[in-house]
């Protein structure tokens, strides 16, 4: 996505949604010791920390302050030699975009090998049942194409992929040294829980919430504590809340599935401020 289409989502998404109560990224800042987030606008992208290695997930949007949030973390965009990719929308990819500043233009890209078709221009993503085609995003950086099941290590990183399509036909979520889960639009946080992302933004809705009862399965069988975090609505170990509604979607034109806490309007960053990233850790979302 160019940076004019940044912008232009950003107006268009601030009017739809605004006082909807639906998003509530998480503040710039550290959920622990390994794990921290930047906030952009609605979204947010991560970065995990091991051993003097870091792995970015996700790279939001074409945004022009990232360089600055990644500051208040003290990370170097030029230590980042590896990004994860959950899924190509474009507030999940925009700083990899030819027209982005390119802070990470040595980085090497893993995504699924059918997400990299939505980048290939083999299949066009389609958002509101169909009835809209986002733009095309364009990058040169080097491509690592990942199959449903792979373990990754980078450094002493331990990464396995997990295919969960229906937001996007190759969404893929990442669980890192077992105990973090990068979810991307796999799951929605409301008040009372998770549910399967937002109805008007998926490929297929029905394919979303199987993937995401697969997901349940996979992640309860691991029998320990597992962080589940999400790209728009914040984190939790609580695996009760992460899927107590793990069969439902969230519908976000109906007022059920507000979140009360969520702010008016997401893209309105005042409250995302330097000192709040240094002034300690992030908190989980709890049932309220």
């Amino acid at each position: 996505m160019a940076r004019k289409d940044s912008e232009h989502q950003k107006q268009s998404m601030s009017a739809l949604f605004r006082g909807k109560a639906i998003f509530k990224p998480l503040n710039t800042g550290w959920i622990d010791d390994h794990a921290a987030c930047v906030r952009e606008w609605i979204a947010n992208i991560f970065f995990y920390t091991k051993n003097g290695t870091t792995v970015m997930i996700d790279a939001g949007y074409n945004y022009e302050r990232l360089k600055e949030k990644m500051g208040w973390l003290d990370i170097d965009p030029a230590s980042i030699r590896h990004i994860l990719i959950t899924h190509q929308d474009t507030d999940h990819v925009g700083a990899l975009e030819q027209d982005s500043e390119l802070l990470f233009r040595d980085a090497k890209v893993y995504l699924s090998e059918i997400e990299n078709r939505y980048l290939t221009g083999e299949t066009r993503r389609k958002v509101f049942h169909g009835f809209y085609r986002l733009p095309l995003v364009k990058m040169d950086n080097q491509k690592v194409l990942l199959k449903d099941g792979e373990i990754l290590r980078i450094g002493d990183i331990k990464i396995e992929c997990i295919l969960v399509p229906g937001h996007t036909w190759g969404h893929m979520v990442y669980l890192i040294d077992d105990t973090y889960l990068f979810t991307g639009d796999t799951i929605w946080f409301g008040a009372d829980g998770g549910y399967s992302f937002l109805s008007t933004l998926a490929e297929d809705n029905r394919l979303a919430v199987q993937s995401l009862a697969k997901l349940e399965q996979n992640i309860r069988a691991r029998n320990h504590r597992i962080a589940v975090i999400t790209g728009h609505t914040g984190w939790t170990d609580d695996l009760d809340f992460v899927f107590a509604h793990r069969d439902e979607i969230c519908k976000p034109f109906t007022r059920r599935y507000t979140d009360p806490e969520a702010p008016y309007d997401g893209y309105i960053e005042d409250d995302d401020t330097e000192e709040k990233a240094r002034g300690g850790c992030l908190g989980a979302k709890r049932a309220n």
